[in-house]
């Protein structure tokens, strides 16, 4: 049979307008042309691997068959421009601009305060976007699903949500209690409200409504192409590979008799992971997804057939609809499949995952296909032969041979049997976090019963991720004709036991978690069976605990939800006045429309280079040969820079910019590749060939580092008191050690440069994400060994710091300014996701050792303290970062009789290096797990001990700081009150009375945070403002932003100085040449320093402009400007703050460092699966001492934002490393940040009462990092959980638990029956796949 016509012209719309392409590269992703090809610059870079959502886009199709348009979102870094074909593309720029006119999703989110750096903004507004197109009034599950694939490293969600929220039909009240009442309705707030407390951080009347009659319509183009030419084979052939895709069934047979090893692609969710991570290609790929055949669905009354095209989104669709009309007992397996399809990666990719790619694919983690293993399904498959159904059972998904898909034939659908009356069908997983993450284990269970009995017929269990494939319990086929009670569960738990073999090193890790998870679901089995057993006999079955049943609830995926709280401003305030007011952040609406511009969205030059790196793969090496000729003869390439090209400087102190001889860590940077695309740029990085010589020693760990000795600078120290005096005289006295886990960043703009030579005198323009230009501009000038008068350095906004981009930067920009100068040719230099988690490290691993004397009462009466943080290479920051720690880590707690000493370890991994909170998230969370074990040692509540201990009265630090607690204490009390912590304690232990596998913990913590540096020229900062004839005032400072909203409140500043609208004033990028010799922006200082420079400016425009405005009182602002250019007064000024005086003498250890203290409390509640190790947090207030705000909206944004990222490190966020030293966590695949369902249910942020704060502009106080310990109240609410589990279990208390508390933690420390089936692994005889730094 002849094959259809043939056509290599791509067609399809972005965004209203018709694109035609006659020369498709297969490998080119609809991300890359958008970004690149035609300018749509609004859809980020994030992962490129699909897990973060900020490449969302909105893709349409229309149906010749059903005559219907589909709207799903979908990630465009995935997406093959080849897939595109008739398909209309929506991008954020494609839905209102500031240009035309604003959508109200765009709208809603930055009015809303949902927007801090703004670089997930567009993904998010396309996620919500694409949602309403579907359901204009969404449900609370639609939304928390829709954003589920989303992540934010900024705002906490808590803003996001509720702008999504606000279209639903009921967002006119916020769910707040059990009565499901609006808090404002709450009769407990009206105290409140008569203090001027205010709760609406945003007017909700002001939002325009959505009209979807005002939506981009299909193009009517592509309705007639669909109807018109479905049979054409389309055929698009790039450098590599050539992309296929038949119009009808037998085209597809064909051709893949054809092209037996082509794969078969229609969402590209498996295999484009492969070609870009692993460095796979074909050179044929065929796309089926226009085949008809593949998309059918068949109900009949034996079961479903579905599609194999059909996404997973279409299937959860689908099968919904059948479990409404079907009892349940029919649709047990249904319902199983449904479980998972809910939380199964993220929305854009299951909208575009194919049933068939996922079932074809066999990934030993797929959540889907242990359930089909066990269902008795069957897979429809067809070739050029014929037809032939092929058993879904555990020999397809063990990959046996004569039971998969011969190479030429073609998955055509699936069949879905439904239950049997007596047949019961369960699913299980447990993932590091909730929504959007591989499982770390799943499970598809099913038994069978001889009718009206309990005697097992059939028993089928499959497990994912215990092994390289879907592994199956075949050993508990014994137990057939067994009766379904404890005897048999006993055995069938042994039998797992020995069936399920994980070696200690099994890639993944986390073995014994892995085992007691495969027991531990296998209970759950047979709890939820023995009572639906229970509900159809009630006479045949025992009767089975309430107390029990309960883990047989999955944590709901609920919407999150809360109050803002803070002062209003003085009713006498002139509305003119914008200070203390919530403004909504100055580039919100450019953030939602996707027009701020960010590094890699600046247009590239004509003979501009990308820039690729070569690192390291060892940890500690000699370099013996470096050969590029290879690279260099690549295509494109135009040169390879090594060390040996640097003019200047190679690097500062121990760190170099290219490895010079030898190699101190994995992902050290070598060399670099310039080309005219990136592409092949990192395709010639492969050919270089290094060879290395091995160098001892390997120091990878804390543990490593102390055995060799081998430490970044002398050891630092603080005493107060007599602490070996104060030992003797105390009632009991604790010794025990922590570890700490580090962090990766994860801003969501990777590290980004361009580097523009300027073609005379040396000169460069560089822009740079970073948070300090001034240090950039310094070391790119030692580099090419110029003055800094030569190098200026822009930054316009970063998509993110928190610390990772104020040392980092400068490195990453003078490798490239040596590539620069060495072709002479602009570089553009953005490191991937993957490599940037490898290259620049993030916040210091710890290990806390502690010794503690302390009363029976709870008092402390000393305390002997030693941390050691894991440097990594270099010195980096890492020697302030522990003197922090120190200076810090008393935090709210007066201890008469404290040593601190702290070390940092040197090891073969790369620099760690500056992170918000800068150590006191790693010091003060030490002094929280002593203080707690001492609560627990004295059987007192933590909450007592920790009261007892606090700061009272006026009082002075470890280092002779003078500072009153009063607020210490206020915050702490208001925490109290506004959480109703008793009540609720009593609540939470009445609950764990209740309920053995489930328990809940509450925990209330204070905070003493200080802010600010230890030396007073960091606080220096200077700004100009000009006036202009027309009245427009431009302003310029110090600080970058980093979307903590210094620009906004910078505005505010000048507005209310000048007192003009704040419409009158904007503000530009910072640069080096007009604010030179500016401090990192960082230590919560940025508003204060940078807000005294513009407040000095304007007032000394304000004095110049004094005779015109008393001369002229009633005249206007632009006459009174006119007036001074005529009489020729200067309309410009520098303004500068010389900074908070702050010593510190380490000789003597003392110095008033800080210029302020911040302080606050917060109270966390929490529910942990004893059986799986997960957990809800259900609630969280906190209470914070913000002074007098400057912009509400932004304060409370940033402590939302921190606290839940302190969240992720204390309870999310693990690192994992190799022994030799390799990072495995090298995207969001595989490090997971906390995602939406992951921030507490009840969420509640109140600002104290003000009072003065005489250091800071108008009595503020800077936010930015002091919740980030906060995040830790749910750690030490988890340690009250498994305490409580411990204790009714009859086993000692664990003092200490390690952070993170991940599943695999609580887990563990929720011992029972079940972990005491798994053996211990030896590390010792077999090395592990991945080893603890701290």
């Amino acid at each position: 049979m002849s094959r259809s016509k043939e056509s290599d012209e791509l067609i399809f719309f972005v965004n209203g307008k018709k694109v035609i392409e006659r020369n498709a590269d297969p490998e080119v992703n609809l991300l890359f042309y958008l970004r690149k090809i035609i300018q749509l610059t609004g859809t980020k870079y994030g992962c490129g691997g699909g897990d973060c959502g900020a490449c969302t886009v909105m893709i349409s199709r229309y149906n010749p068959i059903s005559k219907k348009i589909s709207h799903f979102s979908a990630a465009a870094c995935l997406v093959p421009i080849c897939s595109l074909h008739g398909a209309a593309v929506t991008t954020v720029e494609g839905i209102g601009s500031t240009k035309t006119r604003i959508h109200p999703v765009q709208e809603r989110i930055a009015k809303g305060h949902g927007t801090q750096c703004g670089f997930c903004t567009p993904g998010m507004v396309m996620s919500i976007y694409t949602l309403l197109r579907n359901h204009p009034e969404p449900s609370t599950e639609q939304i928390m699903e829709t954003l589920g694939g989303n992540l934010c490293r900024c705002t906490g969600y808590r803003p996001i949500v509720e702008s999504a929220r606000s279209f639903s039909p009921n967002s006119a009240c916020c769910p707040m209690n059990e009565k499901w009442k609006c808090c404002l309705d709450e009769g407990k707030n009206e105290p409140e409200r008569k203090n001027s407390v205010c709760t609406k951080l945003y007017e909700k009347e002001e939002f325009q409504p959505l009209d979807p009659t005002q939506e981009l319509i299909f193009p009517p183009e592509l309705m007639r192409m669909a109807e018109d030419s479905p049979n054409t084979v389309l055929t698009f052939r790039g450098e590599r590979t050539t992309w296929i895709a038949p119009g009808t069934l037998n085209d597809l047979l064909e051709l893949k008799m054809e092209y037996p090893s082509a794969p078969l692609v229609i969402g590209n969710t498996c295999l484009g992971l492969d070609m870009k991570f692993k460095d796979v290609s074909y050179p044929i790929i065929i796309s089926p997804a226009r085949i008809l055949e593949l998309f059918v669905v068949t109900n009949t009354n034996e079961g479903l057939t579905l599609g194999a095209g059909l996404s997973l989104t279409q299937v959860k669709n689908i099968l919904s609809d059948v479990v409404s009309r079907l009892p349940k007992e029919r649709t047990q397996t249904y319902r199983a499949l449904l479980k998972h399809l809910r939380t199964l990666a993220g929305q854009q990719i299951r909208n575009v995952a194919s049933l068939g790619g996922h079932i074809i694919s066999r990934l030993p983690t797929s959540d889907l296909n242990p359930i089909f293993g066990v269902g008795n399904c069957k897979l429809n498959v067809a070739s050029t032969e014929g037809t032939q159904q092929i058993p879904l059972n555990d020999h397809f998904l063990a990959g046996v041979p004569e039971a998969i898909l011969k190479p030429e034939q073609v998955l055509i659908s699936v069949f879905v049997p439904l239950s049997r009356k007596w047949e019961f069908v369960s699913a299980f997983r447990q993932a590091p976090r909730q929504q959007n993450a591989f499982a770390i284990v799943n499970a598809g269970m099913r038994v069978a019963f001889k009718e009206d009995t309990n005697t097992i017929t059939d028993l089928s269990i499959l497990y994912g991720g215990i092994g390289a494939t879907v592994v199956s319990a075949k050993s508990c086929q014994q137990l057939i004709g067994r009766c379904w009670d404890e005897e048999m569960l006993d055995d069938a738990g042994r039998m797992i036991r020995e069936e399920v073999s994980l070696l200690t090193a099994a890639p993944g890790g986390m073995v014994e978690y892995r085992k007691t998870l495969a027991i531990s679901f296998l209970f759950k089995f047979y709890l939820d069976v023995l009572k639906q057993l229970k509900r159809r006999n009630p006479h045949r079955c025992p009767d089975i605990s309430q107390k029990l049943l309960q883990v047989l609830e999955d944590f709901p995926l609920t919407m999150p939800h809360g109050t803002q709280s803070f002062k209003d401003v003085d009713s006498q305030q002139p509305l003119q006045d914008q200070s203390g007011r919530p403004i909504m952040h100055q580039s919100g609406i450019k953030h939602a429309t996707g027009e701020a511009v960010f590094c890699d969205d600046m247009s590239v030059l004509a003979g501009e280079l990308f820039l690729a790196v070569v690192t390291s793969s060892k940890p500690h090496a000699r370099i013996i040969s470096l050969d590029a000729s290879e690279a260099l003869a690549s295509p494109g390439v135009v040169d390879v820079i090594t060390a040996q090209d640097v003019p200047g400087d190679n690097g500062r102190e121990e760190e170099s910019l290219y490895a010079q001889d030898e190699v101190i860590c994995v992902g050290q940077i070598v060399c670099a590749v310039a080309a005219d695309s990136y592409a092949r740029a990192k395709q010639a990085t492969k050919k270089v060939k290094i060879v290395y010589e091995d160098m001892e020693p390997m120091i990878v760990t804390v543990q490593d580092a102390l055995q060799h000795e081998s430490f970044i600078g002398p050891e630092k120290k603080l005493e107060q008191g007599n602490v070996q005096l104060a030992f003797q005289s105390a009632d009991q006295i604790l010794e025990g050690e922590v570890h700490l886990g580090g962090q990766e960043h994860f801003y969501m703009e990777t590290q980004s440069v361009r580097v523009i030579p300027k073609g005379e005198d040396m000169e460069m323009d560089i822009y740079v994400s970073s948070q300090d230009a001034a240090f950039t501009q310094e070391m790119v000038a030692r580099t090419l060994g110029i003055p800094k008068n030569r190098i200026t350095c822009h930054v316009k906004r970063v998509g993110g710091g928190f610390g990772g981009k104020t040392s980092k930067p400068g490195l990453l920009a003078s490798v490239a300014a040596v590539a620069a100068q060495k072709t002479g040719r602009p570089i553009r230099f953005i490191l991937e996701r993957g490599d940037d988690m490898l290259i620049t490290g993030g916040r210091h691993p710890l290990l806390g050792k502690y010794r503690v004397g302390f009363m029976n009462n709870g008092k402390i009466k000393a305390a002997d303290i030693q941390l050691y943080i894991n440097g990594g290479c270099t010195p980096d920051d890492s020697e302030l970062v522990i003197e922090y720690a120190l200076l810090k880590l008393e935090n709210a707690y007066k201890i008469p009789n404290l040593r601190v000493r702290g070390r940092v370890c040197k090891t073969n991994l790369p620099s760690n290096t500056a992170f918000r909170g800068f150590g006191f998230p790693q010091g003060a969370f030490v002094t929280g797990t002593w203080v707690s074990a001492v609560a627990a040692k004295c059987h007192l509540p933590p909450e007592k001990v920790r009261e007892l201990n606090m700061y009272k009265t006026i009082d002075r630090t470890i280092h002779k700081q003078e500072f009153d607690p009063t607020n210490l204490i206020k915050c702490w009390e208001t925490c109290m009150e506004n959480s109703s912590y008793y009540s609720r304690k009593k609540a939470v232990d009445e609950f764990n009375q209740q309920s053995f596998w489930k328990k809940r913990g509450i925990a209330i913590i204070p905070m003493k945070f200080s802010v600010g540096f230890p030396k007073t020229f960091y606080h220096q900062a200077a700004a100009l403002v000009q006036i202009y004839t027309d009245g427009s005032v431009l302003v310029a400072h110090g600080g970058v932003e980093l979307g903590q909203g210094i620009n906004t409140k910078m505005i505010q500043v000048a507005s209310r100085e000048l007192k003009i609208p704040m419409s009158y004033i904007h503000l530009d990028e910072m640069n080096t040449m007009t604010v030179p010799n500016t401090i990192t922006t960082g230590g919560s200082t940025g508003a204060d320093v940078n807000g005294r420079a513009v407040q000095n400016a304007c007032q000394i425009l304000m004095k110049r402009l004094e005779p015109i405005i008393s001369q002229n009182p009633n005249g206007d602002w632009e006459e009174w400007i006119n007036e001074a250019f005529i009489q020729s007064i200067s309309l410009s000024a520098t303004g500068y703050f010389r900074g908070y005086q702050a010593d510190m003498d380490w000789e003597k250890g003392e110095g008033d460092i800080y210029p302020y203290f911040v302080f606050g409390a917060a109270c966390s509640e929490v529910e942990i699966d004893c059986l799986t190790g997960a957990h809800k947090n259900i609630r969280t207030d906190i209470v914070m001492d913000g002074s007098f705000s400057i912009n509400p909206a932004v304060d409370i944004g940033q402590i939302e934002g921190a606290f839940v990222q302190g969240l992720g490190l204390y309870t999310l966020e693990e690192l994992k490393y190799s022994p030799e030293g390799v990072l495995y966590t090298r995207g969001p695949h595989q490090y997971k940040i906390a995602s939406v369902s992951d921030i507490p249910e009840e969420f509640h942020v109140s600002l104290l009462t003000p009072t003065q704060n005489p250091k800071a502009i108008y009595s503020s106080k800077g936010l930015g990092e002091a919740g980030m310990f906060l995040g830790s109240s749910v750690f030490f609410a988890i340690a009250a959980a498994v305490a409580a589990a411990r204790k009714e279990r009859g086993l000692p208390l664990i003092l200490a638990i390690n952070s993170p508390a991940t599943a695999e933690v609580i887990r563990m420390a929720c011992e029972d029956q079940f972990t005491n089936l798994v053996p211990k692994t030896d590390s010792k005889c077999c090395k592990p796949w991945s080893i603890p730094v701290a």
